[in-house]
C-alpha cells in the first residue's frame, strides 16, 4: 500500500494518523525537491522513530515507489499538505491504474497559514509559481497570474521554488512587473508560516529587500483591500 502523508508546517505537526501507519510501514521516504525545510531531516526522524530515506523529483516521478507500493507498505511525507503540487496527484493516478491501493493523509498547508495575514481567503485569485531563473531561463509565468488576478481585484499568492533567496526573489518580481508595466507598492512577505519563526513583513519591494528573511517564505501582492484587511497589514 501506498501512503502520501502531510507533514503540516513544522516538525511537530504530523498527525496521530499519520504516526500510526508509519509504524506500520516498511519504507518512508521524504520528498525534499517542493520546499524549503524549516527543520532537518533528522529531527522528523528523532519524531517518527524510524530513518527516513530522502527522495528527490526523479526518484518521485519514477515508478519505484509504486512498484515497491505492490510488495510492502510505504509511506512519501510531504511537508505541508499532500496534493497541493501535481506531482503527487500524478502518483495517484499511476495508482489506480496499477490497481495499488492508497491512501491520503492531510494536513495543513500554506493555503491555511496564509489567513494570519488578515487577507480573506475567499478573494485570493490563482496561485504562482515563482522558479529560479539561470543564464538563458527566466520565464514570467508568475506575473502572467498576477495580472489576471489583478484585472478581478483578487489577491496573488507566489510561493517560491526550493533554493531562491529572497532578494532574488523580490528582484525577479520587480523586473518582471516593470516588463508587464504593472505597478507594485506593498507587498506581504510571510516567514516560515506555521512555525515559531514565523513573521510577516508588509512593505515595499526596495525595503522588504534590505530586511533578512528566514527559509521558507512566501509573497503576497494584495489586491485592493478591505477596510480590516489593511488595518490588520499596517499592523505587520
Amino acid at each position: 500500500m501506498l501512503y502520501l502523508i502531510g507533514l503540516g508546517l513544522n516538525k511537530k505537526a504530523i498527525s496521530l494518523q499519520g504516526l500510526e501507519i508509519l509504524k506500520k510501514c516498511k519504507k518512508i521516504y521524504l520528498e525534499n525537491y517542493t520546499v524549503d525545510f524549516p527543520y532537518e531531516k533528522n529531527e522528523l526522524e528523532k519524531i517518527i522513530g524510524k530513518k527516513i530515506i530522502s527522495a528527490d523529483r526523479k526518484f518521485v516521478e519514477s515508478s519505484k515507489l509504486i512498484d515497491e507500493a505492490k510488495k510492502i507498505d510505504i509511506a512519501l511525507l510531504i511537508y505541508g499538505s499532500p496534493l497541493i503540487a501535481t506531482t503527487h496527484i500524478s502518483l495517484i493516478q499511476e495508482a489506480k491504474k496499477q490497481k495499488i491501493e492508497y491512501e491520503i493523509i492531510n494536513n495543513a498547508s500554506i493555503l491555511d497559514a496564509i489567513g494570519e495575514t488578515g487577507l480573506q481567503i475567499y478573494k485570493f485569485g490563482k496561485i504562482a509559481s515563482m522558479p529560479k531563473w539561470e543564464k538563458n531561463f527566466t520565464p514570467e509565468s508568475f506575473v502572467e497570474i498576477l495580472q489576471q488576478n489583478i484585472s478581478i481585484n483578487a489577491h496573488t499568492l507566489i510561493l517560491i521554488d526550493i533554493g531562491l533567496e529572497i532578494k532574488k526573489a523580490l528582484e525577479q518580481l520587480e523586473i518582471s512587473a516593470k516588463n508587464k508595466k504593472i505597478e507594485i507598492k506593498k507587498i506581504i512577505v510571510c516567514q516560515s508560516l506555521g512555525t515559531k519563526y514565523k513573521k510577516f513583513f508588509y512593505n515595499n519591494i526596495n525595503k522588504l529587500k534590505k530586511i533578512k528573511i528566514k527559509k521558507p517564505f512566501c509573497i503576497i501582492i494584495p489586491s485592493k483591500l478591505h477596510f480590516m484587511e489593511k488595518e490588520i497589514l499596517e499592523n505587520f
